[in-house]
């Protein structure tokens, strides 16, 4: 009896798809598309209406950060077993503050061959438009929802000496940029808003400005938003108690923010340095 070969493992494509205007996807992306056994969709319902204008009419699969690990074996399994897969979001570059990492990485371990398929950005398309001329930025996804951890990582970046990005809901870029304001201070700032649809909305100006802007109505959309770096002043003492008295004296930091950002300088308790922050405060 012949001998029934195994099939040859598939391949996995990493396809960026529009952020907002359909003319933007590439011709390779739009063929691959077509081509592949299956495409795993971060929402079937939004990938859907991408391929019913092009008609395309490959089966989709869903692959949701709450099922994406489980999802991420199937997914594996598959094409190990020879089937290829395209795996999108709902917009832009899968991985990129989207699920995606974690079906990719696994696909790595199995020897699995990655193919990425270049295009659309919100990070790339908002860095280009911002008149950045800084060779560096710091990217950081979206900030922590929770304003404890946010405030405590804006503090953290006080000092940075490059551009920093976030992306961020119309939900709660008020909220974002109040911390940035009070914890940063009033420097220069820029958004990017429903990048390349009918509405988009680029702002440039200080983050009270911003603040200000977001106050408003119909504040619709994901945003990127930049931040540049502020001028750097070093905090002038020898102990504790005397960069206390500088914090107090020279910036608007609160007790509580003064008192995380000389402890993780430091590497002291926090919870010490917060003592005597209290009783330095106590004496303005």
């Amino acid at each position: 009896m012949e001998k029934v070969s195994p099939k040859q493992p598939g391949t996995l494509y990493i396809t960026a798809t529009p952020i907002g205007n359909l003319e933007d996807i590439t011709l390779r992306a739009l063929r691959i598309l077509k081509e592949v056994d299956v495409i795993a969709a971060e929402d079937t319902r939004h990938t859907r209406k991408l391929l019913t204008h092009f008609e395309i009419s490959t089966p989709l699969i869903s692959y949701y950060r709450e099922k994406e690990q489980a999802r991420s074996v199937q997914l594996v399994e598959r094409i190990l077993a020879g089937e290829s897969i395209a795996l999108v979001s709902d917009a832009g570059t899968p991985g990129i503050s989207d699920p995606g990492a974690v079906l990719v990485r696994l696909a790595h371990k199995e020897g699995i061959t990655v193919v990425p398929l270049p295009g659309p950005s919100a990070l790339a398309t908002a860095l280009s438009v911002s008149g950045i001329t800084d060779s560096s930025f710091l990217f950081l996804g979206f900030a922590p929802s929770k304003k404890s951890q946010r405030k405590t990582l804006l503090t953290s970046l006080t000092d940075h000496p490059h551009p920093i990005v976030f992306y961020e809901s119309p939900r709660r870029i008020q909220g974002l940029l109040s911390d940035i304001l009070q914890i940063m201070g009033d420097r220069t700032g820029f958004w990017a808003r429903e990048l390349t649809k009918a509405h988009e909305d680029l702002q440039a100006g200080k983050i009270s400005d911003l603040l200000e802007l977001a106050s408003g109505p119909k504040n619709r959309g994901e945003f990127v938003l930049i931040v540049h770096p502020g001028k750097i002043i070093r905090a002038e003492g020898e102990n504790v108690e005397e960069l206390l008295v500088w914090y107090r004296e020279n910036t608007t930091l609160s007790v509580k923010d003064v008192s995380r950002k000389i402890a993780s300088d430091l590497g002291l308790s926090r919870s010490a340095v917060y003592q005597n922050a209290l009783v330095i405060y106590k004496k303005k």
